[in-house]
């Protein structure tokens, strides 16, 4: 039985889980191979792709998705996660959990007896993050050139830098002193890279870090939980809008991404998201494939043999 709590859970089959993506995405797989399976999928957390994706995913799949707010569950009052665990795998054949705390899911993972699968926590994002690759392979036709992200060092940016350098593709990371992105993720990256060859750094400097990409990624400058920092983030992220200014900066053929929720007049602007060479909705629909591969590896434990 495997888990995904981390985009490194899936380092040796990240080629895998994409070309299952891609199967899945051309309408290749047809069975139900999820059939008479249920996905728990608690959310501590608001969603929108997540939520979607997987219950249409799960139940396109054969399977019936099973939505848990922490208020529907004794979460709410106080139960211990190692007993929801416990009690949640005597029902279900997996969990998908959408977490405040990366530290609750690993716990959530460690009591249960079926698969785990990190649907965001405060660290990692690592279904997002296999959606996004996705993207980039059908855009640009492979990882030989270079992803920035611009903004927060946040938990998109973490599983990025982690799934770029897997994969072998530099990644730049443009952000406001003190707004890096987790520096154990980074030394994690960077030891990856060694293996892979790709080049991970870290800047400050937006036009600088932007400069020829092939990709330039951008997520909000406020996440869920971070409310209360409101009025300082829009003036230190300001400098790192993604508008057309910066756009130009970036190589003739670059792409904008976006894992969305998006705020037009704050991380990037309309004439950005809604332009030629935004692939935001194409991004958006790979979370639907890409869940469907983590689900079919995961719940099936075959990645390959469809």
């Amino acid at each position: 039985m495997k888990h995904l709590l981390s985009v490194c859970d899936m380092k040796d089959q990240v080629m895998d889980l994409l070309d299952l993506a891609d199967s899945y995405k051309a309408g290749k797989i047809s069975e139900k191979v999820l059939e008479d399976m249920t996905l728990a999928m608690i959310f501590e957390k608001s969603s929108t792709r997540t939520r979607v994706s997987f219950e249409v995913g799960a139940s396109q799949m054969g399977a019936q998705p099973l939505y848990l707010s922490a208020s529907d569950l004794q979460l709410g009052r106080g139960e211990p996660i190692a007993d929801t665990a416990r009690t949640l795998s005597r029902y279900v054949d997996g969990i998908m959990i959408r977490a405040i705390r990366h530290t609750d899911v690993i716990e959530l993972a460690e009591n249960a007896s079926v698969p785990v699968i990190n649907g965001l926590t405060d660290l990692e994002h690592p279904c997002q993050a296999l959606a996004d690759m996705q993207t980039v392979r059908e855009k640009k036709g492979g990882f030989d050139g270079t992803l920035v992200f611009v903004g927060d060092g946040n938990n998109v940016c973490n599983s990025l830098l982690i799934i770029t350098s897997i994969l072998g593709m530099d990644m730049r990371v443009a952000c406001p002193e003190g707004y890096e992105p987790d520096p154990g993720i980074v030394a994690k990256a960077k030891k990856i890279a060694e293996e892979t060859g790709s080049q991970i750094r870290i800047l400050h400097d937006p036009e600088e870090a932007v400069r020829g990409a092939d990709v330039v990624y951008t997520d909000v400058w406020v996440s869920m939980g971070y409310e209360d920092e409101a009025e300082n983030r829009m003036k230190v992220f300001r400098p790192y809008q993604v508008n057309s200014g910066l756009m130009d900066i970036a190589g003739d053929d670059a792409i904008f991404m976006h894992c969305l929720p998006a705020i037009r007049g704050q991380e990037t602007t309309s004439e950005v998201i809604e332009g030629p060479r935004s692939v935001v909705w194409d991004q958006a629909e790979n979370r639907l494939h890409a869940q469907k591969a983590i689900m079919h590896w995961l719940l099936t434990g075959k990645i390959q043999d469809w």
